[in-house]
């Protein structure tokens, strides 16, 4: 399957949005009612996805292919599971992007703008926030946990050269 014939046959697209571990829990009714305020799109190889320094309220979600986080030009992480999460930072934080996402291979992502989610109903606007938001939480907290073991592995080796 070409990946624009997975971006246009809607069975496809929610099985794979069944994948992101935010919307697991979602029927497939709801899956296609967040497929009316999401956007998905193929990137080519070396396409940017997000640029730093830009600003906008949209947060991403990795469906297939891989992408790189590069800061200041320094890769920092590839990311290659469906449902991994970019962009969540300046969405939560409402400042400008901290670094460039590129696509590392050809790649699909969905994206969903949290001023289209506020246009929906009160109850499905508090549904999706909160999965999404949820999500991000869990994020946040497994990142937090790998950089506290990153700097205590960096404060080992910095105490045993002294």
């Amino acid at each position: 399957m070409s990946e624009n014939d997975f971006i246009n046959d809607n069975s496809e697209t929610i099985t794979h949005l069944r994948q992101i571990p935010a919307l697991e829990c979602f029927s497939e009714k709801d899956l296609k009612e967040f497929l009316n305020f999401s956007e998905i799109k193929a990137y080519a190889e070396n396409e940017v996805i997000i640029e730093e320094n830009s600003k906008d309220d949209r947060v991403f979600y990795l469906i297939t292919g891989k992408a790189k986080v590069v800061k200041n030009g320094k890769e920092l992480i590839i990311l290659r599971r469906t449902g991994d999460v970019f962009g969540e930072i300046g969405v939560v934080t409402g400042v400008a992007r901290s670094a460039t996402v590129i696509a590392a291979s050809p790649t699909t992502c969905v994206s969903i703008s949290l001023s289209e989610i506020d246009k929906l109903d009160e109850k499905n606007r508090l549904t999706f926030k909160y999965m999404i938001f949820r999500g991000f939480a869990e994020v946040l907290a497994n990142r937090l946990k790998k950089t506290t073991e990153e700097l205590l592995e960096a404060q080992k080796i910095i105490q045993s050269r002294a």
